[in-house]
């Protein structure tokens, strides 16, 4: 576990946080898994929720580094995101499911395990997260968080997902071959 006063993991550039993060456990209620995809947001990025500066739909990701920000995609999904510094934060795309398999598929409708959190919405959905995780710390209750051990090597990256804008930055980085991510490298 990260202890909760260590914000030096998440106050960092997203982009580094982005890949550091691919390999690290993530668990609310002890129901999760391993992160295999993720996506970077800078305030200065088009595609980012604080392109225009602070509003109060994006005034999380201006909070504690290592805080939720959670939203709702286009009226329909949950996402969550880990604050970085100031403006930015981190898409958690995609988990490999390891704890608390029985609950994400009651939750989900969905028995196939690769199909259970290969998505922020479908992550969302199995972990059970909504707007009431918005803002809390990712490294205390409910929350689990632990450190990667992935092999920097087997990280990938290329372009982000089901953007409009700032197409061409590859700031979506996974786990090389894992089974679980929402769409191939």
């Amino acid at each position: 576990m990260v202890d909760p006063a260590d914000a030096d993991f998440f106050a960092r550039d997203a982009l580094v946080v982005a890949r550091a993060l691919i390999g690290a456990t993530l668990a609310l209620s002890g129901v999760g898994g391993i992160i295999v995809e993720t996506e970077a947001y800078r305030p200065d990025d088009p595609a980012s929720h604080a392109y225009r500066g602070r509003t109060p739909r994006n005034a999380p990701m201006y909070g504690a580094p290592g805080s939720a920000y959670v939203y709702r995609s286009y009226g329909l999904h949950w996402c969550l995101n880990a604050v970085c510094l100031p403006g930015s934060a981190v898409l958690i795309r995609a988990l490999q499911p390891l704890s608390g398999i029985a609950e994400m598929r009651g939750r989900r409708g969905v028995d196939d395990e690769r199909l259970l959190c290969s998505g922020p919405g479908k992550l969302c959905q199995a972990l059970g997260i909504d707007g009431s995780h918005n803002r809390l710390p990712l490294s205390t209750p409910p929350f689990e968080f632990a450190p990667s051990r992935a092999d920097p090597s087997a990280i990938v990256s290329g372009r982000r997902i089901g953007l409009t804008k700032a197409v061409e930055f590859e700031w979506r980085f996974g786990l090389a071959g894992s089974a679980y991510l929402s769409r191939r490298f």
